[in-house]
């Protein structure tokens, strides 16, 4: 798998090498690329965006305490 910058751009997997291409970035020989697409309509992510935010406002703060919980327990449960 090969490692992601902080906007989804590929960069090498080897230290020396990723090190090479930030260096070529920072002195502007190359450009550094656009964000991956990742397939997905922008509006629909908006939208599901959206729903994410309504759904929390309304849950209550125990309820969001508890799923926040049960996911973190999942997290650590595949560690």
């Amino acid at each position: 798998m090969m490692p992601k910058g902080p906007k989804g751009e590929k960069r090498p997997v080897d230290v020396i090498g990723n090190a090479v291409h930030i260096m070529r970035i920072a002195t502007g020989e190359i450009e550094e690329g656009s964000p991956v697409d990742d397939g997905k309509d922008p509006a629909a992510k908006a939208l599901g965006a959206k729903g994410g935010k309504a759904r929390a406002e309304r849950m209550s703060p125990e309820r969001r305490a508890e799923i926040a919980k049960t996911a973190a327990m999942k997290r650590w449960e595949s560690r």
